[in-house]
């Protein structure tokens, strides 16, 4: 019965705060030296039960992979964008026509983010970034597409001051005349608070008045918990609070009915000298609790039970993003979907508890030059010790006849034989670790059922690579001629 009265409870709180049920979601952001495709993107999403992504544009490749996969996807008005918008509402019914509704129904976009931390990134766009949210919103209207996608535009948390206690906290005065009327408008259309938080940045800018743990999650004794003595609500730590304080100020402008989605929030797993509590361990714990803290459906000290559905920063780490060592390292996974750190998640299908380590290959790098992969090829048939019988002419792996698929087969063999180690998938620099597996796609480029030669990692065979991998051209195996020559080393 008491279950079924949280259920009732929070069927009854969500005719005012939308869904009953919170999400984790993640950002995908692209500068990225070596970024995936589309495709390879949206595997990784379907691989970790991914349902909801936030895009910080509409790119045209995107939206088609994610087409046709249920994904929840938000798409963004990028800055550099938003003036135009905001001044044409021709503008905006054009952006409308070719990022939304030439991608609607296939691709599920829910939401549209116009613009991103404007009033302190871009404040010289303030004055019509309300106008851009109307105009964006009016095409919708005009599709009837009002009712499934909802239009608002992130902040970052700044703009809160004094935020503890949270029941003081209020916007920055100066930003009245923007963010009422757009807080009206939130209201007026159904749409939500797009708010940024980061417990980092607030931990490491306190000087040490926030403690760690407080940031982190992690279980604070009573006496150590932070109190609001106006309402003597109990905070348990930090993303609580400026959520909190985020309704708190919109109180204090007489809205008290636009619920609230995290954007962006995370931890970096890696940080300059000045930077010591970025570190894969406080990654994972402020990640793992907060995935956690969200889908347990806790909300907040002022608004329990009360979904906060949250968007991590973010899917990938961004090596070209400039500024501190930080800014670099805020992903889950690396350009190949290698996790970064294995989240302290449990349950099937919980999202992210997968660890995509048992799903990795090791393949010929695109573009590798043929003689470097010949010579490595020879060393893995040879003192690497792998079995590539199956590569000679007639038997099962010797289609196709090029060098580089032999050559990725003989480099996933060896992955696959030295269980996955550090550096087993280098070979000079000609071979990279992916998450397609090679063994599954058939030669003209159809995934196959048969699973016969998959590899795994207790067996040293590979699989047979398909064509598709980087073009066909004949090619004469010499794996087995005087590979026991061969004395450099590869690895």
């Amino acid at each position: 019965m008491a279950e079924l009265f949280v259920l009732l409870l929070l069927l009854l709180v969500s005719v005012v705060y939308g869904d009953d049920d919170a999400f984790v979601g993640v950002n995908i952001g692209t500068d990225l030296s070596d970024m995936p495709k589309p495709t390879q993107v949206v595997a990784l999403l379907k691989a970790q039960n991914i349902k909801y992504v936030r895009l910080y544009d509409a790119d045209r490749a995107m939206l088609l992979a994610l087409a046709n996969t249920g994904i929840q996807v938000t798409v963004s008005v990028p800055n550099d964008q938003l003036l135009g918008i905001g001044q044409s509402n021709a503008t905006a019914a054009n952006w409308v026509a070719r990022n939304i509704i030439a991608h609607v129904p296939a691709t599920n976009i829910t939401a549209i983010a116009v613009g991103s931390e404007v009033l302190t990134a871009l404040p010289n766009a303030a004055p019509v970034l309300v106008s851009a949210l109307k105009f964006i919103h009016s095409a919708l209207v005009a599709s009837n597409l009002d009712g499934q996608i909802k239009v608002s535009t992130p902040h970052s948390s700044s703009i809160i001051l004094d935020s503890f206690p949270p029941s003081q906290a209020f916007f920055n005065r100066s930003w009245d005349p923007v963010m009422v009327p757009l807080l009206k408008f939130l209201q007026s259309t159904g749409s939500y608070l797009m708010l940024n938080v980061y417990p980092y940045y607030d931990y490491m800018q306190s000087n040490g008045v926030i403690p760690l743990d407080y940031a982190l999650f992690r279980p604070l004794p009573p006496n150590k918990e932070a109190v609001d003595a106006n309402t003597l609500l109990h905070y348990t730590n930090v993303f609580d609070a400026v959520v909190d304080a985020a309704y708190f100020a919109m109180s204090y402008l007489n809205i008290t009915n636009v619920p609230i989605v995290v954007t962006e929030s995370g931890w970096p797993s890696k940080g300059g000298s000045n930077e010591p509590d970025a570190t894969v361990e406080n990654a994972n714990s402020f990640n793992s609790n907060l995935i956690k803290h969200v889908l347990n459906n806790t909300g907040t000290p002022k608004h329990p039970g009360i979904a906060v559905s949250t968007y991590i920063y973010e899917l990938y780490n961004e090596d070209l993003r400039p500024g501190a060592v930080s800014e670099k390292n805020w992903g889950l996974f690396d350009a190949n979907g290698i996790p970064v750190y294995i989240l302290h998640l449990t349950g099937a299908g919980t999202v992210l508890a997968n660890d995509t380590t048992n799903q990795t290959f090791c393949v010929a790098k695109q573009g590798a030059d043929s003689k470097m992969l010949q010579a490595a090829l020879d060393w893995a048939c040879g003192p690497g010790k792998v079995d590539c019988s199956p590569l000679l002419q007639g038997h099962p792996c010797y289609e196709p006849d090029n060098v580089v698929a032999h050559s990725t087969y003989a480099f996933n063999a060896y992955f696959q034989r030295m269980v996955k180690s550090l550096g087993t998938c280098d070979f000079k620099g000609v071979a990279t670790i992916t998450t397609t597996d090679p063994s599954i796609v058939g030669k003209n480029g159809t995934i196959t059922n048969d699973t016969s030669l998959t590899p795994s990692s207790n067996s040293t065979s590979s699989g047979c690579p398909p064509q598709y991998f980087y073009g066909t051209g004949s090619f004469t195996t010499s794996v087995m001629i005087c590979v026991l020559l061969m004395s450099v080393v590869f690895l």
